[in-house]
């Protein structure tokens, strides 16, 4: 392998762990990213920084904690202020691309729930000082995934890279409803497309009948899935007799919900074939009771990005489905490495595959993912295969790493192997050169008010070798797991006297992990 190497990033999205086989799944077929994980290493233990799309990918992009980069919800934009470790790839002489879900910023447009409020009593600052940071991301520069303004390609509309991309090709959004460059080429194939995406387009189905999922009109071969395979095909193709190593991060919108997957891939699975987890139905927690009874009042709308709860039926139905989408993205993964291989790039590209952040399904009886900390949110899949490097796992069968790792270590592994100082404040580590910590953070911060939720919640999750512990701001509840003992999350000891001391415990190690991850950046102007 060369010395730098190539690396075809894999992202999925809402794709929790244990929805592949290699993670220990017996239904759901993965086969191609089941031989990446057989011909490298599978992190079983790493997890989100932020379970939310935008705050995570963000995290992913610049190694540091969403309450650090200020990406803390959907709808906060990556500032272009903020490093990326794409951009260091780049000054290093990578060429770089993106193909299929960015989501760095917003593309609903929305205006963020917090914008300042002017105090008629009192002098409104313009609007530039209205921030605590003048760059408060209200530039046009922040426009640029908004689907209702995207009437011509992203790259069209650029000036220089894209956070350090220089080649970007991007379908926002989800399922049928995936827009940006994706959306416009589909209209290219055929000019009646929007016809043919949507519930109120779709074809007729009678055994499925669960929130958010109809049968897709859209054909498979022009689904989101399927061109995010043909553009990566089409950039590894540019590439090939190129001397310069590349990145290129080829990121799936699915299996995110709704539930679409379309032609064969929809009713690959029968529901009824689906086994619920143990926890269905289970847990007291005051969201989940308010989540359920609205449920049986149908008064939760169950048709947004907010959890709810389902019906056993309606579990399984959406549980097959899913595992419809994630067959589909496996079977286009197939075709792109085969492609790869086919160029003579396979021996000298390290191939990794994660997500951005889990989904419930069916977890207690929930969907979707927000404020909820469960392992099914939280725990992403990582797998690193590198044919020429034996620290990144090259073993007969595959090698699987226990230890506790974050999102944030994933810029500074791919850094480190390609031979590129970190910059000054990235928190991530090399998760090839370096021992795993004793704890990690996961952080959230809601924008709004959703059910079982009487205000927007702060919440910080403290996660060790055998236990979870999550805090809320504002809320007189708090959750603590044995996970060894309880690993369906059933039991919330903490407010058992019996575990005031691990309680105690875990208290004083999350704190002085929260001081380790304050900012160090920029450098003193002396050192010690």
């Amino acid at each position: 392998m060369k010395k730098q190497p190539n690396f075809l990033f894999i992202v999925t999205d809402q794709h929790r762990a244990d929805h592949l086989g290699c993670y220990g799944n017996k239904t759901v077929r993965t086969p191609n990213i089941d031989a990446i994980a057989a011909g490298g290493t599978r992190w079983d233990r790493l997890y989100v920084a932020n379970p939310i799309c935008m705050p995570n990918r963000a995290s992913i992009m610049t190694g540091r904690m969403s309450s650090l980069h200020g990406a803390r919800h959907n709808g906060i934009a990556l500032s272009r202020d903020h490093t990326t470790f794409v951009e260091l790839l780049k000054d290093a002489g990578y060429r770089t691309g993106l193909i299929g879900k960015s989501h760095l910023q917003s593309f609903t447009g929305l205006p963020a729930t917090n914008r300042y409020e002017p105090d008629p009593e009192l002098h409104t600052p313009r609007e530039e000082l209205r921030d605590a940071f003048k760059d408060n991301r209200h530039s046009k520069d922040y426009d640029l995934e908004i689907a209702l303004k995207w009437d011509r390609p992203l790259a069209q509309r650029l000036t220089g890279d894209f956070y350090g991309f220089e080649d970007v090709e991007i379908a926002a959004d989800h399922a049928d409803q995936a827009s940006g460059d994706y959306l416009l080429w589909a209209r290219e194939q055929r000019p009646d497309f929007d016809s043919l995406v949507g519930r109120k387009n779709a074809l007729p189905d009678n055994r499925i009948k669960a929130p958010q999922a109809w049968r897709t009109a859209v054909p498979e071969e022009l689904y989101s899935t399927s061109w995010v395979a043909e553009r990566s095909q089409a950039w590894l193709s540019a590439r090939a007799s190129s001397d310069a190593p590349f990145f290129l991060q080829m990121s799936f919108p699915d299996p995110h919900h709704p539930f679409t997957p379309p032609g064969k891939y929809w009713d690959l699975y029968d529901p009824a074939d689906i086994v619920l987890p143990d926890s269905f139905g289970k847990g007291d927690l005051p969201p989940i009771r308010a989540m359920r009874e609205a449920m049986e009042k149908g008064s939760d709308p169950r048709d947004n990005q907010n959890p709810f709860t389902v019906t056993e039926a309606e579990a399984r139905a959406l549980i097959a489905l899913t595992y419809g989408s994630i067959t589909m993205i496996d079977d286009a993964i197939g075709r792109v490495l085969a492609h790869l291989d086919a160029l003579g790039l396979a021996e000298d590209t390290v191939v990794i595959f994660t997500t951005d952040h889990g989904d419930y399904m069916g977890d207690h009886g929930l969907m979707l993912k927000l404020l909820l900390h469960y392992q099914s949110t939280i725990r992403s899949p990582f797998i690193w295969r590198d044919p020429a490097n034996p620290a990144g796992g090259v073993v007969e069968g595959g090698a699987v790493e226990s230890g506790l790792a974050s999102s944030i270590d994933i810029s500074a592994t791919i850094l480190a192997r390609a031979g590129v100082q970190s910059f000054n404040g990235m928190q991530g580590r090399n998760l090839l050169g370096s021992s795993p910590p004793d704890c990690v953070i996961v952080e959230e911060d809601s924008q709004r008010r959703m059910t079982g939720f009487d205000r927007p919640q702060r919440v910080r999750t403290l996660v060790t070798e055998r236990y979870r512990m999550s805090l809320r701001h504002g809320e007189d509840w708090h959750e603590l797991y044995d996970l060894q003992a309880d690993p369906q999350e059933m039991e919330n000891l903490y407010d058992d006297p019996a575990s005031a001391e691990i309680r105690h415990d875990l208290t004083e190690r999350m704190l002085k992990r929260l001081i380790d991850l304050q900012d160090r950046a920029p450098l003193p102007a002396y050192r010690a």
